[in-house]
């Protein structure tokens, strides 16, 4: 599927009315196809999201709160402040002791006390395959709500976090790496996007994104499908992640990065100097990855004097919906 796929089904079943229903409904201000659905319930404006994914480390604390991240990076994504959290398990009882899912939880709360918010319940279920995540409200500024569409010609494209999460994990579990060797791609998946998502909505970016599944062209498409630009993203720029290359190089690509390849495929044209090893990167499916934020470039200031890792990696021109990789 690609990206916001369900998004479009859901939104196919019935209307997402905008009013209030005569005062007995919330008002739905962003339904089906952003990074969260947003609903205005008195002047408070809620944001609501969810996300479950497989270990991508060995230890279960790590990897509690590396999922917590991923899943609260949503809401940093429009531009507002996780509150609550539902925790969502699922494993195999024959497979795991209770004392893992605790671990996992606990990975989970340490995570979101870093982010001001509280978990409040959960719900678990069989499954062979083990899976945890977070159902996530928020709140937002209503007048200060990033979008994933938006992005206006002349706008520079701004990346939060380098790439290769995905790969560096297919190693890991492949034996090709060490957890010694993932340490620093753990601290970049644990690392919030809060100060990103602060220091976009004071450069009044013009669309915002987290990249995560999708991988980084995949989430770049969804942020110009249907509209009339195109991004020119320029590869050398895009940072990546060490031993990324070497680990491409002796084949630990995930399938989901040759899935996203396909995809990206249709929506975006290469230039021959972007090699399949650098096409593979920018279609790695990310867990917890950075923000991908459309601004003016007078604005890049705004990061520029903050103590956050950025990089500049291409810009927006007028176009068709498209991804131009140089």
């Amino acid at each position: 599927m690609g990206p916001a796929d369900l998004e479009d089904i859901i939104g196919s079943l019935r209307p997402f009315k905008h009013e209030g229903n005569g005062g007995k409904a919330p008002v739905v201000l962003i339904g089906p196809g952003d990074d969260a659905g947003i609903t205005l319930i008195g002047n408070t404006a809620i944001v609501e999201t969810v996300d479950v994914i497989t270990p991508v480390v060995n230890d279960p604390f790590t990897f509690g709160a590396v999922s917590a991240a991923n899943s609260v990076s949503d809401v940093y994504a429009m531009g507002g402040i996780p509150v609550t959290a539902l925790a969502i398990a699922g494993f195999s009882s024959c497979d795991y002791e209770p004392v893992v899912l605790k671990e996992i939880l606990s990975g989970a709360v340490h995570t979101l006390d870093k982010a001001g918010a509280r978990l409040i319940g959960g719900h678990s279920f069989d499954d062979p395959e083990l899976k945890f995540g977070l159902s996530v409200m928020g709140t937002v500024d209503k007048n200060r709500i990033l979008r994933v569409s938006g992005a206006i010609d002349g706008d520079v494209v701004i990346l939060t976090k380098p790439l290769g999460v995905g790969i560096l994990s297919t190693a890991l579990k492949g034996g090709k790496l060490s957890d010694e060797d993932m340490r620093r791609a753990i601290e970049w998946m644990l690392m919030l996007n809060d100060k990103a998502s602060s220091a976009a909505s004071s450069a009044g970016a013009s669309a915002c994104t987290d990249v995560s599944g999708f991988g980084l062209l995949g989430h770049a498409y969804n942020m110009v499908r249907n509209a009339a630009v195109d991004f020119v993203i320029d590869s050398a720029r895009v940072p990546v992640m060490e031993h990324v290359f070497d680990m491409i190089d002796r084949g630990m690509v995930p399938e989901g990065a040759y899935r996203n390849l396909k995809f990206n495929e249709a929506h975006a044209s290469f230039s021959q100097d972007v090699g399949d090893e650098r096409k593979l990167l920018l279609s790695d499916p990310q867990t917890s990855g950075g923000l991908l934020i459309t601004l003016r470039e007078d604005k890049i200031k705004v990061f520029e004097d903050s103590s956050l890792f950025y990089a500049v990696i291409g810009s927006v021109q007028r176009g068709s919906g498209r991804i131009i990789v140089k």
